[in-house]
């Protein structure tokens, strides 16, 4: 303890001795010292003074001091060097392997440490190093700390929120990213930490646009801008504009594109902005953007810029990757194809360096563009597939239906309070309907059993025209459904619903006119349900995009579409069909598939549509499901194309997902 005390008491003591000498004079100390105590003063001068200034020395002699304290069991000291060192390690000289080790080799004396902040500060930054090479072990660090920890720490424990909300939404898992985020920014919030509130922001943000909502994603970033600009943050107004361009150029809005881009250059301009990583990107792209616009000029002003500036950020992966990147794209645009693969593949080496799955994805994609252009034809080839196969490892990683769950989290309590309020007669309506559909579907199995029936007694050589009359039938039966559907919506809306209205004008009450209320939109609901009126009122593409828009905002599917506009092409009882045809299949994902996403895709060619509805969940055995006697939502999906004389495809087995496809004539 002594020996402890004498080291805290030199650390305090001396450092004002060593304001005028320079860093020469305490290495030289520290490598003639015998006595440790004097020694290690000295090599902590030498660390205080180089830091940020000469990274290599910082390295060496922070080593030696922790080496040092730990041989005279002042593990808490040798605690706060490894932190200090672990950010140069990790972020200037790319060595986050070597970080963590020296990390884990002052962990091991871990029970000598009683300060929480250290101990938890170890794992806080142990996460950093991590989140390079390793993001689950980076988020079982954050974790750590969060617990270790204490009250006065809150900073902190903001930091360790918001990291872990990052590198869960690297692994596209949003709910917990989500949940992070929140507890980061409301920690930020009451430490009035206004730039890091906004930097948790972000986060939310950059999970919008990961999983295509984009207009969510610009409605949110508008307002950090707005935040951003009033607190004079204008490097990280930067890093706003340059997420914004890149949303546009998912979105194929090229002139939006350059136009954030060029914000982003006019803000460097206006506050000589040049030493941010941003500064390097915004010019790499607009090199790019340039380039790929056959603006060769523009493209070497950017890129001029470019060489000028590249060298200070010497070390700095990122940047160097995306000044690769701008020269591999220029050169190729300019077909002096030799330069082009040596930044390209050079780039795609920083890519595997960094960990960065994207990146690698677009150095391969770069790489098979050159080679294409060189007549290379099996590079090309060969980096197109790596290029596909990481996209599809990306997006395969998302979790669509926890990210619905998410954009949800924060109106929770609102909805809270109008789940308490459901009406009591609206549950009676549901329940009412819920028996009718049941009784009409028994009534019609009953039927179509009993048909059958009398078929098998049929001569052989009528078989053909007893199946076609078996064919019409159904189809007969369907259109009977439709018109039944018609009916009862009509009654509902005319009868029940001007009943209530007149129900509603006549209470006095305010709640007693709150419950009208809700009951007539159910009732409204119910009808709309029963026969689709956005056939008429949108047309039939419109009105698919409808109900998949209500499926995917009312329900836990995630559900993406591509649909081309099919208006016209089909008489109205065939457009009913066919929305029937997707309005079923959603159902019987969301009833039987337990399924986390979906996508709809319709195709027009030009004597056909293709309809393609895919999903993840648990599959099924086609042969088997089909002879069940119960499983009529196929048998009715089936019958309806039939009438449109198209073919249903189906592909599925258990616990693969299910690709069902529908391609319809058009005559």
């Amino acid at each position: 303890m002594k020996k402890l005390l004498f080291v805290f008491i030199f650390l305090l003591a001396f450092p004002w001795l060593g304001i005028s000498q320079d860093v020469e004079y305490y290495r030289s100390v520290a490598d003639t010292s015998h006595n440790p105590i004097s020694k290690l003063v000295a090599l902590d001068s030498v660390v205080s003074k180089s830091f940020k200034k000469d990274d290599d020395t910082f390295i060496v002699f922070s080593i030696q001091y922790i080496k040092l304290a730990k041989e005279l069991d002042s593990i808490e000291l040798a605690a706060k060097k490894a932190m200090n060192l672990q950010h140069i390690l990790t972020s200037y000289k790319n060595d986050p392997r070597r970080a963590i080790t020296i990390i884990n080799e002052v962990l091991a004396n871990k029970y000598k440490i009683k300060d929480s902040f250290l101990l938890a500060g170890l794992y806080l930054k142990r996460g950093g190093s991590y989140f390079r090479i390793d993001m689950q072990k980076a988020i079982e660090d954050y974790t750590t700390a969060l617990n270790i920890f204490g009250q006065k720490d809150s900073i902190y424990k903001a930091d360790a929120y918001l990291f872990r909300g990052q590198a869960f939404s690297n692994l596209g898992k949003f709910v917990p990213a989500g949940e992070d985020f929140k507890a980061a920014y409301t920690y930020y919030e009451n430490l009035k930490d206004y730039e890091y509130m906004l930097y948790a922001h972000q986060g939310n943000i950059t999970m919008y646009s990961m999983n295509g909502f984009y207009e969510k994603a610009k409605i949110e970033r508008d307002h950090l801008i707005k935040k951003l600009t009033q607190l004079n943050l204008n490097e990280r107004l930067a890093s706003s504009y340059y997420n914004q361009s890149v949303d546009y150029k998912k979105t194929n809005k090229p002139k939006l594109q350059l136009n954030y881009l060029l914000k982003a250059d006019s803000l460097f301009k206006k506050h000589n902005i040049k030493k941010t990583l941003y500064f390097v990107i915004i010019h790499s792209k607009l090199t790019e953007y340039y380039a790929n616009d056959y603006e060769f000029e523009k493209a070497e002003k950017h890129l001029q810029i470019l060489e000028d500036n590249i060298t200070k950020f010497n070390d700095d992966l990122f940047a160097e990757s995306y000044y690769c990147s701008a020269n591999a794209v220029y050169y190729e645009k300019t077909e002096n194809f030799e330069k082009a693969l040596e930044f390209a593949n050079k780039k795609i080496e920083i890519s595997h360096k960094l960990n960065h799955e994207e990146d690698k994805m677009e150095s391969h994609l770069l790489l098979s563009n050159i080679y294409y252009k060189t007549e290379d034809f099996k590079k090309s080839i060969d980096n197109k597939n790596e290029y596909y196969e990481i996209k599809d490892s990306i997006y395969n990683q998302s979790s669509a239906n926890a990210l619905a769950y998410f954009q949800t989290l924060y109106e929770t309590e609102k909805k809270e309070k109008e789940l308490v309020k459901k009406n009591t007669s609206i549950q009676l309506l549901e329940k009412n309907n819920y028996f009718v559909k049941k009784l009409s579907i028994a009534t019609a199995i009953a039927i179509a059993l009993l048909f059958g029936l009398i078929l098998l007694y049929r001569n052989q050589k009528e078989l053909r025209n007893n199946k076609l009359l078996q064919e019409k039938y159904s189809q007969d039966l369907l259109q009977y459904q439709e018109n039944e559907h018609i009916r009862i919506s009509k009654d509902l809306h005319d009868g029940i619903g001007q009943k209530l209205l007149i129900l509603k004008n006549k209470l006095t009450e305010s709640d007693n006119r709150i419950l009208v209320n809700e009951t007539i939109d159910e009732v409204r609901a119910i009808s709309r349900d029963l026969y689709p009126f956005q056939l008429q009122e949108l047309g039939i593409t419109k009105a698919i995009e409808h109900t998949i828009t209500q499926i995917d905002e009312n329900t836990t599917l995630f559900i993406s579409s591509e649909i081309d506009n099919i208006d016209n092409l089909f008489q109205k009882e065939q457009e009913v069909n066919i929305y029937r045809i997707v309005q079923e299949s959603l159902s019987n994902i969301i009833k039987h598939a337990k399924a986390e996403a979906s996508k709809v895709t319709i195709k027009k060619l030009t004597d056909k549509i293709v309809i393609s509805i895919k999903d993840n969940g648990v599959g099924f055995d086609f042969t088997e499901k089909h002879k069940e006697t119960n499983s009529l939502g196929l048998k009715t999906l089936l019958e309806r194309t039939k009438f449109l004389h198209g073919q249903m495809k189906i592909q599925s087995k258990k616990g693969d997902g299910t690709l069902i496809e529908f391609i319809f004539p058009i005559i």
